[in-house]
Formats: structure tokens, C-alpha cells, sequence
């Protein structure tokens, strides 16, 4: 990095007011107009306006998620420049091109932001079903990495997500005994996104830290909030997508392959393929796979929960992986307002609270 990019730039301090209100590149969606107004309460930017810092930040889906929550994201960290590419041009703070794994060289440019919460979910291929399930591999060390940066910095709050396969691995034991030895109370939880107002069956784990709180304090919020049912793509989408069932190719033919809108998608993942020339279809198929089609690449954004004029860049291939990688915007904002509602209940700070909508 520069010596110039570790300089703090210059944040309004309503950031967040300043989107919601159109200013710049609005990212909110007409249905979040009614989040929109309440964010904009004086009282509430009066008592609460927790500076943020999104580290492993991708594309900036949990950067969002946190936006439309009410907190004040003021900069953003990644490694891979399509994600930082697509994330530069969505948000009008800055995200800075840097190595997370060599974190001990500088832990300073994380500071100069005096972030009063870190959030982020640090590459999870080593964890996840789609990846390759070898910890060996390296990826799994960032995991550590983010731990490590979080007990220099000391924020009042931090909350990292990964894959739920990464709750038997060794990197996270490791990690929370590193957050834990830094004075963390830990709360972890894996959440099902359909639950949470994403039309997906994406199951993530989070665990969400407060200096010198209480383990398991925030799992109450957590597990309150859920819907009942799952959101299907029909009731999330509705007519936004023409047609009745889609492809989705499988990671196995022992797998089905097509889907209906009146569920929820199967877990969006880094890559959309068109069905096979020889695929011969699989018993829970629910219609042919040559009356059907792939999901489109905004289409596939959608369900990840990103606003219509969210823009991604890059070739295709970049634009799925950055998507199918991404946090659902829903589903960290779904974490972000049970974080809100603890605040408001244990620590007497007013914060609207909604249920996600869809």
C-alpha cells in the first residue's frame, strides 16, 4: 500500500444518512424505503453511529447488510481486485487493495479508522462443501488472521461469517482462543439465510464478539428473530423472474438439478453453468431439464438479496464468483439488527429494530 491510503480520508459523519437520502449511489432498494426514514431519525444518528471496518469485504455484502442496519461503514479491505473493482464502484467510502495474511506488518492502517466494530468473513474454500475441505491449503489461516487483526485493534464489537463447516476446524478454535484471550464474550450461531429474509438455503456461521461481554449473550436475538418458514424466490422476487423452475447445476448427478420459484433457491455458489448437452436428469428433477434455463448472473444477485442497481464488473466468470462468494446483503443485515436490538435492550441505546423484508 501507499503511505497516502493509510492517511484516514475524509468521512461525512452520516455516511450512512447520505445513501439512504440518494446522495451518491443509492443502495437502497423502494422496499427499504421505511428503513430509510427511520435511519434518517436524528435521535437515532444522535446516540448511535458505530464506525465500521469490513475486512475480507468481497463485493460488499455485509458492508451493506450493516449500512441499511444503521451503522457507519467507513472503509473496506480486500485482496482480489474484481471484488474491490465492483465494491469501489457501489460505495462511496473507500476499500483498500491489501494482503489480510501479512496483517503483522501494519496493523496501524487498521486503526487509523478507530473502528468501534470489525466485520468480515475471511475466504472460506478450505472450509466449504464447494472447496476442497483441506485446512492445509492456507486460506483456513485467515481465519486466524482476522483474529489476530480484531485483538491488536480491539473494537468494541466484532462479527465474522464463514461457511458452518467451519465450526469443526481447527483455525477456529484457534481464532477463538486468540478473541477469547483479547477479552471477548463469543456468541456463535449458524443461521439459515431462507430464515432470514434471503429466498436461499445458505446455512453460514457466525460468531459475534464483545469486549468484555458475556459468551452467548447475543444468541437470544439471534434465534428469536427467525421466521417461521423459509422466504421462497417466488415471495422474494415475484415478478422480477419469468419463469416457473430453473437450473442449477449440481455438484454431483447423484443431486438434483432443477428447482422451483416457490422454494428456496439452492445455495448460490461461484459458478453458473449451463445445463449439459448429455445431462440425462435426476429423479427429484421437478420438469425436464430442457424445458428450463440457468439462473442469469443478475438474476443469481437477486437472490443473493443485492439492490437492482447494484453493478458488478468484471468478465462473467469474475461477476458469478464474486456473487456466489458474497454475504446475502438480507442476511447480514438480518446479524446486524439483532447486534441493534441487544444494544437497545442491554445498553439502553434507541435503535429501530425490523424484521428483514423482503
Amino acid at each position: 500500500m501507499k503511505n497516502a491510503a493509510l492517511t484516514k480520508p475524509r468521512i461525512q459523519k452520516h455516511a450512512v444518512r447520505k445513501i439512504a437520502l440518494g446522495g451518491g449511489q443509492n443502495l437502497l432498494s423502494p422496499e427499504r424505503r421505511l428503513d430509510a426514514m427511520l435511519l434518517n431519525s436524528p435521535d437515532l444518528f444522535a446516540e448511535q453511529n458505530m464506525v465500521v471496518v469490513d475486512l475480507f469485504s468481497g463485493c460488499g455484502g455485509m458492508s451493506l447488510g450493516f449500512l441499511n442496519a444503521g451503522f457507519d461503514v467507513v472503509a473496506a479491505f480486500d485482496h482480489w481486485k474484481p471484488a474491490i473493482e465492483t465494491y469501489r464502484r457501489n460505495f462511496t467510502h473507500p476499500i483498500f487493495e491489501y494482503d489480510l495474511s501479512d496483517y503483522e506488518k501494519d496493523c496501524a492502517v487498521f486503526k487509523e479508522f478507530k473502528p468501534e466494530m470489525i466485520i468480515g468473513g475471511p475466504p472460506c474454500q478450505d472450509f466449504s462443501s464447494a472447496g476442497k475441505r483441506d485446512e492445509s491449503l492456507g486460506r483456513a489461516d485467515l481465519t486466524v488472521a482476522y483474529a489476530e487483526i480484531v485483538a491488536t485493534v480491539k473494537p468494541k464489537w466484532f462479527v465474522m461469517e464463514n461457511v458452518s463447516r467451519a465450526e469443526k476446524s481447527r483455525a477456529l478454535e484457534k481464532a477463538k482462543r486468540i478473541l477469547k484471550q483479547a477479552g471477548y464474550g463469543l456468541s456463535q450461531k449458524v443461521l439459515d439465510a431462507s430464515l432470514c429474509g434471503v429466498p436461499q438455503q445458505r446455512k453460514r456461521m457466525f460468531v459475534i464478539g464483545e469486549l468484555h461481554g458475556e459468551d452467548g449473550a447475543i444468541l437470544p436475538y439471534l434465534e428469536k428473530n427467525l421466521s417461521p418458514k423459509p422466504m421462497t424466490v417466488r415471495e422474494y422476487l415475484g415478478e422480477k423472474i419469468d419463469v416457473k423452475f430453473y437450473y442449477r447445476h449440481p455438484r454431483s448427478y447423484q443431486r438434483r438439478a432443477v428447482f422451483s420459484i416457490d422454494e428456496p433457491s439452492p445455495t448460490i455458489r461461484g459458478v453458473n453453468r449451463p445445463v449439459p448437452k448429455g445431462y440425462l436428469g435426476h429423479s427429484g428433477d421437478l420438469v425436464k431439464a430442457s424445458e428450463v434455463r440457468p439462473l442469469t448472473t443478475k438474476e443469481r444477485s437477486l437472490i443473493q438479496t443485492f439492490p437492482e442497481n447494484f453493478e458488478f464488473v468484471g468478465s462473467k466468470a469474475d461477476m458469478e464468483q464474486i456473487i456466489g462468494n458474497a454475504v446475502p446483503v438480507k442476511l447480514a443485515e438480518y446479524v446486524a439488527r439483532c447486534v441493534c436490538e441487544y444494544m437497545r435492550n442491554e445498553k439502553s441505546i434507541r435503535i429501530p429494530v425490523l424484521r428483514p423484508s423482503a
